[in-house]
């Protein structure tokens, strides 16, 4: 990356973590963008550059992108629903801050919850997580035009996910911290994997002799 890209992905994450803060301060719907571009000492046409809408500075559109991001990125003999699972279960161990296992994500659940903008926006990043991963599946495994596994195997794994983040927000807002709720999501993950389909559990597995550079 040019020095020039680390300065504008420097100015993006200040930014970001500056609406953040007084998001959760003050509430989302009682701050405005003037008021983010002051207290990050840039310009308001500088906010709109990287973020076009203001939602975006709590959820980024790119995130609609994770689980067909994920399951290109699989290994060699790996399953699309083994490389979620692997990927969930590795941002568990992790104590992941993105999927929330943080000590003041309970204060950011309170805040997005109590701007309708944002719920919504949360119900429709769902819904788009799913659809590309669909597509992505569709394309890696040709397969015919109508047929409906990719997006019935997209739903399923869609709701693996989104049961993680529902769990891990509804345990936090009940005041467990995040060692005990990764504990606990991680046997829930076993269990989950044990109620899928054999189908399910090796569709879209990637050939061993495929290799990054093809």
């Amino acid at each position: 990356m040019s020095l020039r890209e680390r300065k504008k992905q420097e100015t993006k994450r200040h930014i970001s973590e500056v609406a953040l803060r007084l998001f959760v301060e003050r509430g989302f719907d009682h701050v405005t963008v003037t008021e983010v571009a002051r207290a990050a000492d840039v310009a308001a046409n500088t906010v709109y550059n990287y973020f076009k809408v203001k939602e975006d500075l709590v959820i980024p559109p790119a995130s609609r992108d994770r689980l067909a991001a994920i399951v290109r990125g699989r290994a060699a003999g790996q399953s699309a629903a083994g490389a979620v699972l692997a990927t969930l279960r590795d941002e568990l161990r992790r104590r992941d801050g993105s999927i929330g296992l943080t000590e003041g994500f309970g204060r950011f659940l309170e805040m997005a919850r109590a701007a309708p903008t944002l719920t919504a926006r949360l119900v429709q990043l769902a819904e788009q997580m799913v659809a590309e991963l669909a597509a992505a599946l569709a394309e890696e495994t040709g397969a015919a035009p109508g047929d409906p596994t990719p997006a019935l195997v997209a739903e399923q794994l869609g709701w693996v996910h989104e049961h993680v983040l529902r769990e891990i927000g509804r345990r936090t807002a009940d005041g467990q911290p995040p060692a005990a709720i990764a504990d606990a999501l991680l046997e829930r993950l076993d269990t989950i994997e044990s109620l899928l389909g054999d189908r399910v559990l090796t569709y879209a597995t990637r050939d061993t002799t495929w290799t990054p550079t093809e």
